[in-house]
């Protein structure tokens, strides 16, 4: 996601500063500040209604066998990904699987 200044547009000259919830930034082209907030909302509708779950991390071992090496965590939103969250909590405690899964490159 690129970050733009609201009032000139700058990309490049921007510092922020972390704070809580939201980074402080200040766009040093035309000195304005503003907040940005950290928290989770969907691309597709806007929503706020996210859960947070495990995505794995796959990695290929000897031939064709595929290892859960870690996860990392991503936003789902209740609406827009509800299917997705279905599956995963029909299969928990595992985490869920990601849609490009590695192969064997025949």
């Amino acid at each position: 996601m690129d970050i733009a200044c609201p009032n000139c547009g700058e990309q490049e000259a921007l510092r922020g500063t972390p704070r809580a919830e939201v980074i402080l930034l200040y766009c040093e082209k035309c000195t304005h500040k503003w907040k940005r907030d950290l928290s989770a909302s969907c691309a597709k509708c806007g929503g706020v209604d996210m859960q947070q779950v495990p995505l794995a991390i796959l990695e290929k071992g000897r031939g064709t066998q595929l290892s859960v090496v870690g996860t990392r965590p991503i936003n789902l939103c209740s609406d827009c990904d509800a299917e997705t969250l279905r599956v995963y909590h029909a299969n928990r405690p595992n985490p869920l699987l990601p849609d490009d899964i590695p192969t064997a490159g025949l």
